[in-house]
């Protein structure tokens, strides 16, 4: 079984994590900007003596970089059944990716069963939130301002206005959304 180090990624990897630019690395280093670019490319393979000057310049012993785990990879491509319910019952929430720390957009696919609503308490949090109604008719509610959209019609707001979602229509109603920061 083979573990190849991937020594570029890795490089760039620990040198953002460090908060350097290329060029700060070369002037702390000693090591030119374009050999430090060649190397994060992979256009070229560092002697042991410029790794550990470049390394160096971080600073990161040796042992340490290699002893590094290899970024994880996000998953940038979901199936319909990957989507994640963060709510079940007359409104579905089905959220693309994990969530949680770090992620800073959160994308929605919402179900509304008919006559299904947020509450009569309006929703109010520190975000922007825009969306496109797939299918049915939406009321929305944002402030002092109330339409009903249907397919193809679209919202973008500030959140922190108070504002209010509900299924006016016979019909299941789905929107796509996003919110960022993530709301939930």
């Amino acid at each position: 079984m083979s573990h190849e180090i991937d020594i570029g990624a890795r490089l760039r990897q620990v040198r953002r994590t460090a908060g350097l630019s290329q060029r700060d690395l070369s002037k702390q280093s000693g090591v030119t900007n374009a050999m430090i670019s060649l190397i994060e490319n992979n256009r070229t393979n560092p002697s042991v003596g410029r790794l550990k000057r470049i390394l160096d310049g971080i600073p990161i012993s040796m042992s340490d970089f290699f002893a590094l785990e290899n970024e994880p990879q996000r998953q940038v491509f979901f199936q319909a059944d990957e989507l994640k319910e963060i709510a079940d019952g007359r409104i579905s929430y089905r959220q693309v990716g994990a969530g949680g720390a770090g992620q800073t957009l959160q994308i929605l696919r919402e179900r509304y069963r008919p006559g299904a609503d947020t509450g009569k308490a309006m929703l109010r949090h520190n975000s922007e939130e825009g969306g496109i109604v797939i299918k049915g008719r939406l009321e929305l509610t944002v402030g002092k301002q109330k339409r009903v959209l249907g397919p193809g019609d679209a919202y973008y707001f500030d959140s922190r206005v108070p504002h209010r979602f509900r299924n006016v229509s016979d019909d299941e109603c789905e929107v796509v959304s996003a919110c960022t920061p993530p709301s939930f």
